[in-house]
């Protein structure tokens, strides 16, 4: 009964690169989705997933499909963009949001365009989708590098981030931390996005942050267990849509995220935490 579960990756190398990969991208962008929605930015990752394209773009328009090229590129992109959304909403009338969803479908379309320019149909499909089931060594080690650091830098930053999301005035008010918190917060996201571009493409990447961390919400109100339970779905999808993808022969990248959002769902009606059915048939009020 086993065997359609284990066989894809005990026989086939480019299965158990993939299921690392995803693994690593689930540790990672796991807590950096449930820190995202807790300060109400779900849409901001959205918004930067798309800005690091037209770096990517560049760098493999110079190098062609370069990891470090890319992976640079991507990160400079990133960066631009947030600190050009931040400047536009600080000193005009224009709202961060707004501001954010006028560089994202720019960046968009720029980095659509420049692949355009030099490679095919594929190599589009490539930026935009990712090629999660051929990951070679140096994504594998980028990947891990990206998850490990978040992690370190979460478990340091974990208090004043936990402050900025529930107070932000108190933590302005007791200390000076709370802009530093929020750009490292910034450069994880942008970090984090990278490395699943390189696995999921920029398209996809941010559903690997944003459907498990939804997910969790439905199952706890503590911000470490919903942490811990979105790192679970995060790799639980990851397994199921790698299976699905290779018994249904569909592609790789959307069956992982279609398989978290499957959990969402499930999620959503059943979850304890506020979740349909429980909303429905609440339980009993207790009695003196």
């Amino acid at each position: 009964m086993l065997d359609p579960l284990i066989t894809p990756f005990s026989e086939f190398e480019f299965m158990r690169r993939a299921l690392v990969g995803v693994i690593a991208i689930a540790l990672g962008g796991g807590p950096i989705g449930v820190f995202l929605m807790l300060r109400r930015m779900s849409l901001t990752g959205d918004a930067m997933a798309h800005a690091i394209l037209p770096g990517a773009a560049v760098g493999y328009l110079l190098a062609g499909l370069s990891l470090p090229a890319m992976t640079v590129g991507g990160l400079a992109a990133g960066v631009i963009v947030a600190m050009a959304a931040g400047l536009v909403s600080r000193y005009t009338s224009l709202k961060e949001d707004a501001s954010l969803a006028a560089f994202y479908l720019l960046s968009l379309a720029l980095g659509v365009t420049i692949v355009s320019l030099r490679g095919s149909n594929v190599d589009l499909l490539h930026v935009l989708f990712g090629t999660v089931l051929a990951l070679d060594d140096g994504t594998l080690l980028l990947l891990a590098s990206i998850s490990t650091l978040t992690v370190l830098a979460l478990a340091v930053l974990y208090r004043p981030l936990v402050l900025e999301c529930v107070d932000p005035i108190f933590l302005r008010s007791v200390s000076r931390s709370g802009t530093p918190t929020h750009l490292i917060f910034l450069g994880l996201v942008v970090l984090n996005l990278v490395g699943g571009f390189h696995a999921l493409g920029t398209l996809l990447a941010v559903g690997m942050m944003m459907l498990p961390a939804a997910a969790a919400r439905f199952w706890s109100s503590d911000i470490t267990m919903m942490m811990v339970v979105s790192m679970l779905i995060g790799i639980a999808s990851g397994i199921a849509g790698l299976l699905l993808s290779f018994h249904a022969e569909l592609p790789a990248g959307p069956a992982i995220i279609l398989s978290a959002g499957a959990v969402y769902v499930a999620s959503l009606l059943m979850g304890r935490e506020g979740g349909v059915l429980w909303r429905l048939w609440p339980g009993k009020h207790l009695e003196a």
